[in-house]
């Protein structure tokens, strides 16, 4: 594990350096240049508020391919019948923040500081970071935002506020971006592998977004 220099924008080469955790490197900070360049090369922070910063590029990856997103049938007629509408990139910097303020079961505290909220608001207005909001009647109730690069979304939060939201939300944004080539959900969880979400190789993963990188 590195130990970053707050004063240099450099990360160790996730392809060349092994982990049985996925923790790369520890400190530095949460710059919008040092989280862009952080993605650009497959590394996420995660971490608990006041605590030091940790990078992380897990090994296999939890990823989601959209020609694989499966769709049950209630969930079907939910985003048929209109019981949601959405947005994208209305109102980025409430979904930040009502992803730190949701409750997560077994889970203390939340990463995501006003530090990482300014500096992602500024990777929006830069084009780079974005929102998806879910509405139901013309009240925020579920959304989600990550990090694009290239045809690759890294998915960072969700949060819902009703049953099914933040899922038809998701479901919403897989089908309206076939183009993606491939959504990183980053760390498992069995809400995304029940929607088609699935275990690659770390190195396949970062050979995808090299690619992305490059394009």
């Amino acid at each position: 594990m590195v130990l970053l220099d707050p004063h240099e924008i450099s990360f160790p080469d996730p392809q060349l350096t092994e982990s049985e955790s996925g923790l790369l490197a520890i400190g530095g900070d949460l710059s919008p240049e040092r989280l862009l360049f952080a993605y650009q090369l497959g590394l996420f922070p995660w971490f608990n508020e006041g605590e030091e910063i940790l990078w992380w590029c897990p090994d296999p990856r939890f990823v989601l391919f959209p020609e694989e997103v499966r769709i049950s049938k209630s969930m079907k007629k939910i985003l048929r019948d209109g019981v949601f509408t959405f947005t994208e990139n209305k109102c980025f910097s409430e979904v930040m923040t009502q992803c730190k303020n949701a409750y997560r079961k077994d889970q203390d505290g939340t990463w995501i500081s006003d530090e990482l909220i300014k500096s992602f608001t500024i990777l929006h207005e830069y084009g780079f970071a974005k929102s998806f909001e879910v509405w139901q009647n013309e009240e925020l109730v579920g959304g989600f935002y990550g990090m694009q690069i290239g045809k690759v979304f890294c998915g960072e939060s969700m949060f819902a506020k009703v049953s099914n939201a933040s899922k038809a939300g998701f479901l919403n944004f897989v089908l309206q971006n076939k183009n993606l080539e491939l959504i990183d959900c980053q760390i498992h969880s069995e809400h995304l592998e029940s929607l088609g979400a699935r275990m690659i190789p770390k190195n396949d993963y970062l050979q995808i977004l090299k690619r992305n990188n490059e394009s």
